[in-house]
């Protein structure tokens, strides 16, 4: 899977999807930083130290050319605001992908995960051509599975004590969605 050199800059109805820019870091901090966001997702430090947006925001070209990861800023189309990250990690040999998102605890209930997360799924079927995109959830955030049945993503099980998260084991749901069924569901959008 080549997917180029150029990251993708995605427009929906209220949000721009670019690629991160260093000078996004401190808002990274600020946003991801947050305990509610750590708490809920599996590689977000906490406490979010100095440094780490930086770091992050600097390997996102390295990890796209290499045809691993999809990382975009999701901003407000009015006013540029960051709110928060929307990404695929990719396993080209399998042609899928695993969605990942949060969202700052300031803009949560405006649907803006969804929205973003239904942009990155076109991306990653239309542009990809991926077969196959999941993702996962810990149980204990259940708002982040409400996304992913927005998206029409099937529940495919559940992974009992899968997670170790601050010395406390988390179960994880995982969903997925098929090519074929995004194609199908994007027909009926059009009926």
């Amino acid at each position: 899977m080549n997917i180029g050199k150029q990251r993708p800059s995605l427009e929906t109805s209220r949000l721009i999807l670019r690629p991160f820019a260093l000078s996004d870091a401190a808002d990274v901090q600020r946003l991801a930083g947050a305990r509610e966001i750590a708490s809920t997702t599996l590689l977000i430090p906490y406490p979010y130290e100095d440094g780490i947006a930086e770091e992050w925001i600097g390997k996102q070209q390295e990890t796209f050319e290499k045809g691993k990861n999809v990382t975009c800023a999701v901003t407000l189309k009015e006013d540029g605001t960051l709110v928060g990250a929307v990404g695929l990690s990719i396993t080209p040999e399998h042609e899928h992908a695993e969605i990942g998102y949060w969202i700052g605890v300031p803009y949560w209930g405006r649907g803006y995960c969804t929205e973003s997360a239904r942009a990155i799924l076109e991306y990653g079927f239309n542009v990809l051509a991926l077969e196959r995109i999941f993702g996962n959830h810990f149980t204990s955030n259940p708002a982040s599975g409400r996304v992913m049945r927005k998206l029409g993503m099937t529940h495919e099980g559940c992974h009992r004590r899968h997670i170790k998260k601050w010395d406390v084991f988390e179960d994880e749901e995982t969903w997925a969605i098929l090519k074929s069924e995004w194609e199908k569901r994007a027909d009926e959008r059009w009926l």
